[in-house]
Order: C-alpha cells, then structure tokens, then sequence
C-alpha cells in the first residue's frame, strides 16, 4: 500500500480540515477530473483516487481509523479503491441533490424523470407555427392511493429492522477496530418503509402509466432539431416531489419548391431562354403570396435575385428573412425553322411563358415544382 497518495494530500486539505472543506474539496476536485468532463489519459485514475479518498475521510469512523492506521488492505474490511458504489454518478448525485454517499433519505420527495418526444411538422407549419395536441404514455402519481402505494385506508409503516432509514449498518471486527458498514435495509429494501396491504390500482409502486394529451404551440420560425421544453409535463415525482420536463424534439419534412438555411428561404425558378436574352417579369411564388419579379435582359443562368422581407419569421426577434430566387436558364431542344431563323437574328419570340414544356429532364423536375408552389402545395 506504500503506492498510495495520503487522503488529505489528494483533496488538498489539511487533516484538521471539517466535513465541509472535504465535500467542497471532493467537489471540485471530481468536477475536474470526472471523465465525462475531462478526456485526459489520467484523469479517470485521477478521479477514481478523489473518490477513493473522499469516501474515506467523509465517513467518521473510517477516517478515525485511516489516521491511526493510514491506509490497509480493502479486503480487509475497508472498502478502499474497490469500493465505488455507483461509481461515476456518484458525483452527479451531489452536485443536483444527491446528497453523496448513498445516505440520501429515502422517504424524501424525489422529482420525475424528464422524457423526450419527437414531433415531425411540415415546412410551412415549421415557418408559420402551429398548435396542436399530442398523447404521451408518461408514469403519474397513482389518483387510488395518492401515491402511497397502500391500500385505501390503510398507510404504509415503517421499516422496524432499518427504522425508516432504508439501510443497515454492518459491523465487522477487523484487526485494526470495529468497522461499521451501511447497505440497503434486506427488509424494506431501501425504502425505508414496509406495505402490507398494496393498492390494487399500481399494486403498491405509487405510480400507473397514462396516456396524456397535451396541447403544444410551435413558435413561427422553428427550424429542424429545435427544442420545445414543456416545464412539469414529464413523468410524474415520488413522495411529494415534482414532475420531470417534457422536451419535444422538431423534425421538419422538406419542402418540393422551397429549401431554408437559418431565417431565409432558397428556391430555384426556370427562364426560357429568350426571357433571359430579352427581360422579362415573371410571378414568383412566396411562402405567402406570389409576386412579381423583374428579369433583366441579358440575365445569366445561376444568377440570383433577392426578396427582402419574403423569409422565415425570425424566431427570437422582429422581421423576417428574405427569400434568394436562383434563375436556370433553359435552352430550348426542339426549334422550328423560323425560331431558328429568329434566333439568328437576335430577335426573340415575346410570347415565351415560364408554364412551357421543356424536354430536359432536370429542367421539367424544376418547371413541375414551380408549378407546385403556384398551386400552394
């Protein structure tokens, strides 16, 4: 055992140091070695020695018996490195209530699990919000035995073997003292109180499942993977405590005319060629309205044109986005004599529409999504 550091020295307190200093030396000291927070090579065996000496020096007895003997086999009785109980949670438990050592009170009110739910919407509805109602199986407080679990009428007792403490203390002769070890009650197994006569509604857990509806409101301007957190819709607490969160998860679907990057809206419109030679004024089609657009003569294929104001309401904030309209220039594949002859020229048509038949495959994928887009689909 000679490998080993001294307690005191690994917490960096002195050995008149209070239970206080320790906690808030355990405290600091796992925060910055807990392997979930620090990925250095050593910082899991740095942290597994925090907690080996703080599992020490915070129990008085054992203390008591490191300062008169230093450090001892733990086979011998002491618990030393290869008692871990819960291991790396250990230290989330102190830092959001825990409590630290496995002591908690086990009749004190314990507060629910969150839960997640993942809502898909559409584009527009992702854009404009929406409200709507949704069912989540979630665990509530059972309505028979307000959460008791006994029967009605009857209350559950308390442990006589642990006496509501929901452990046992184990003592066992070592040749360095009396050591006294706590697990959970064999009686009540940790709950600290016995029922004799369960509710016949939850059969004696305090809880049932439901089915819940609930009302949600998506915000105008949501985009994918934003979160929604519903503040005491989650599964329900225990003895008294709160309920858990609900966090609802948005997936938006693509839109066939329209794609969104932040708060502005992209789509991509066809012009025949003799509109992108001449000028032209085209409908566009809006998130909520169809405008006119002005196509200047000589316009280029992938040159792109703005709507200020025509995007995505900003979410946290006023105003909106503005919409970017990416003109393709289609070339025509099939011309009579005289369009050819016109061409030639340099003299267009006039009568061109951006509803023509193109026979380019990628260019009738873009002239049927403008169509779309006109129809509102």
């Amino acid at each position: 055992m000679a490998d080993k550091r001294d307690y005191y020295e690994v917490l960096g307190v002195g050995k008149d140091a209070s239970d206080d200093d320790i906690k808030k030396a355990y405290r600091k000291m796992a925060r910055q070695y807990h392997p979930d927070v620090n990925k250095a090579a050593d910082a899991e065996a740095k942290f597994k020695e925090v907690k080996e000496a703080y599992d020490v020096l915070s129990d008085a007895g054992k203390r008591d018996t490191y300062d008169r003997h230093g450090h001892i086999d733990p086979n011998q009785g002491f618990g030393g490195a290869g008692d871990f109980g819960g291991g790396f949670g250990d230290i989330f438990d102190m830092f959001f209530g825990g409590g630290g050592g496995g002591r908690r009170d086990p009749n004190a009110p314990q507060r629910g699990n969150d839960l997640q739910y993942t809502m898909t919407i559409e584009f527009k509805e992702a854009v404009f919000g929406k409200e709507t109602e949704i069912t989540i199986p979630r665990t509530e407080t059972c309505d028979t035995c307000v959460g008791s679990g006994a029967k009605p009428g009857t209350k559950p007792e308390t442990c006589t073997v642990c006496r509501g403490t929901g452990q046992q203390e184990v003592v066992q002769n070592t040749p360095f003292g009396r050591m006294v070890n706590r697990r959970a009650c064999s009686n009540c197994h940790g709950a600290g109180k016995i029922i004799k006569e369960k509710c016949g509604t939850c059969h004696g857990s305090g809880k049932v499942k439901k089915q819940r509806k609930i009302n949600v409101k998506i915000p105008a301007g949501v985009d994918e993977g934003a979160q929604i957190r519903l503040s005491g819709e989650g599964e329900g607490g225990t003895r008294g405590g709160p309920s858990g969160d609900l966090y609802i998860v948005i997936r938006v679907k693509p839109h066939d005319f329209f794609e969104r990057e932040n708060d502005d809206i992209y789509c991509e419109v066809p012009l025949t060629f003799a509109q992108a030679a001449l000028g032209d004024e085209i409908e566009i089609p809006t998130l909520t309205e169809k405008v006119k657009l002005k196509i200047p003569s000589g316009t280029q294929t992938g040159t792109y044109f703005r709507l200020k104001g025509k995007g995505v309401p900003r979410l946290r904030g006023y105003g909106q986005g503005d919409q970017h309209v990416k003109v393709t220039v289609v070339t025509p594949t099939s011309l009579t004599e005289e369009q050819k002859d016109l061409l030639r020229q340099f003299a267009g048509v006039g009568t061109a529409s951006v509803s023509g038949e193109p026979q380019h495959e990628h260019h009738e994928s873009i002239f049927e999504k403008m169509k779309k887009a006109f129809r509102g689909d």
